[in-house]
């Protein structure tokens, strides 16, 4: 009698799509990876190739960017912005040193500010010492006082070595003034500024940084209805002026003493 063969069925296997799955997960990962590692170089050649990349699966590319500047290792900024951006770091090296001025000058003054005769503010034009006239001259005159001359001297010491032109400005209240040596405040007002100047210049000041300006009553700092005001406005203002004052907009705080 003849033997039947066993037929034996082979069991279908439900799990191969993990292998195709797992392939795909992989080149899925390999090109985030390979994608990152553009982006991270080149920004604009990662646009260029997501662009290439949407065309090719039918996506619409996307609108215009401006490219972003990537500068390689041996490119260098265009003349132009490279010296913009020189002038502004100069600029703000100028206001950090100025403003190191305004600390030294504020401790040589120290009694004449805790007192409230001298205020020291820092702007965009430079560093200002606004100095009380009472502290430097006695009414109606512009001879400075001895008690003035040791403190303007340690000034003058200070800004010798220092770079920066000086304009020293003479302000007045608007009580009118009329003598032989002073027919109006504007006289009185520019000769006290000189006064000044030829004290810094005697004292190591180049006289070709120093500039005297006489204002007489036209700016004033405080009203001039009562005495107090009054005696706020009679005042010498120095600016020590910057060399760069447009350039950038930072301005650094003058600390008190």
């Amino acid at each position: 009698m003849r033997r039947r063969r066993r037929i034996v069925f082979e069991h279908e296997n439900h799990d191969r799509w993990l292998i195709s799955y797992a392939d795909f997960i992989t080149l899925l990962f390999a090109f985030f990876v390979v994608m990152y590692a553009v982006s991270a170089v080149n920004e604009s050649k990662y646009r260029v190739l997501a662009d290439a990349l949407g065309d090719a699966f039918g996506k619409s590319p996307a609108a215009a960017e401006p490219p972003v500047p990537n500068l390689r290792p041996n490119q260098t900024l265009p003349p132009d912005v490279k010296q913009r951006s020189l002038k502004q770091q100069q600029a703000l090296e100028e206001r950090q040193h100025m403003t190191e001025v305004a600390n030294n000058l504020l401790e040589a003054m120290g009694p004449l500010v805790k007192e409230g005769k001298v205020r020291v503010t820092q702007s965009r034009r430079g560093v200002t010492i606004e100095i009380n006239a009472n502290v430097l001259f006695q009414p109606g005159q512009a001879v400075l006082e001895p008690g003035s001359l040791g403190v303007l001297r340690a000034v003058a010491r200070t800004l010798a070595k220092e770079p920066f032109n000086l304009e020293i400005t003479g302000h007045t209240d608007d009580v009118p003034i009329r003598s032989a040596q002073f027919p109006s405040n504007w006289e009185l007002s520019a000769v006290r500024a000189s006064s000044v100047v030829r004290l810094f210049a005697d004292n190591g000041i180049d006289p070709s940084r120093l500039y005297a300006i006489g204002r007489e009553a036209s700016q004033p700092v405080a009203s001039n209805a009562t005495p107090e005001g009054r005696a706020r406005n009679r005042r010498v203002e120095l600016m020590i002026l910057s060399s760069m004052p447009d350039v950038v907009e930072e301005i650094p705080v003058v600390k008190k003493p």
